[in-house]
């Protein structure tokens, strides 16, 4: 039996995350909220009227971007409202709906990480049906706490389990459990139903402390000296909808 530990949702890539309550998932779709904008480092190539799976590198992100992670955001979905802080200070709160609100994010990325771009940087909205997963079929991503305190142990310092940037942290498995799951179906008793897909690669994001935006660890290269792969997590898709929320239990059908 697996419990929700915490629930998160990223509604820029490379950004922040948000820490939910509760979340209402429907069959087919993403994690709500998750993943909606992304903001180009230089020409992409993306194309929003047809809308295809770009890789991650042509975006700013925290593989290569570390300094994101000094930013605090959050998006109001309300209001359309992103707000940026660093260093406690808000530097930014800009209207995503608006052209004028988009050139104030780029213009602000423009003065934030100049090095790090490779041409001008476009704020850009995921259409509908849409999100800037780094998977092409990334809906909803699970991340096992106890797969984290085992990389604790692998690397001799603390890990905080937001370096992965998953929606769902679970209790109950096993370290590593969940890469087992992968062909199952896990079952809430809401009626939610999660089809694991695949196994999650770790890449160098994670060696960057959420908190901080130093690169201080090598987790990916510690997962592959101690179990001869760089997974940790997995992605599902969401086959039947319904609520979700911290505490609640799912359980692997049979």
């Amino acid at each position: 039996m697996l419990r929700i530990a915490a629930l998160h949702r990223y509604p820029v890539k490379g950004l922040s995350p948000e820490p939910l309550e509760a979340a209402d998932l429907a069959a087919g779709s993403y994690f709500p909220g998750d993943r909606l904008f992304a903001v180009e480092n230089g020409p992409s190539g993306f194309d929003p009227a047809a809308p295809a799976h770009q890789p991650k590198i042509k975006f700013l992100m925290l593989m290569r971007n570390e300094q994101l992670a000094r930013l605090a955001t959050r998006y109001d979905d309300a209001t359309g409202t992103l707000t940026i802080r660093e260093g406690g200070r808000e530097v930014l709160r800009a209207d995503l709906g608006t052209r004028e609100g988009r050139l104030a994010v780029e213009a602000f990325f423009r003065r934030f990480m100049p090095d790090a771009l490779r041409g001008p940087p476009k704020m850009l909205a995921a259409p509908e049906g849409f999100r800037f997963t780094d998977s092409r079929r990334g809906f909803v991503s699970l991340i096992n706490l106890a797969s984290v305190a085992a990389i604790e142990d692998m690397v001799g310092a603390a890990v905080d389990p937001l370096r992965f940037r998953g929606n769902l942290q679970v209790t109950g498995l096993p370290p590593f459990g969940e890469l087992d799951l992968v062909g199952t179906e896990l079952v809430a008793e809401t009626g939610l139903r999660l089809r694991v897909t695949k196994r999650i690669e770790r890449c160098a994001a994670t060696n960057v402390d959420p908190a901080t935006g130093e690169r201080d660890l090598a987790i990916p290269r510690a997962l592959m000296q101690h179990l001869g792969h760089v997974d940790c997590g997995v992605y599902a898709e969401v086959v039947a909808g319904g609520p979700i929320r911290c505490g609640d239990t799912l359980a692997v059908a049979a």
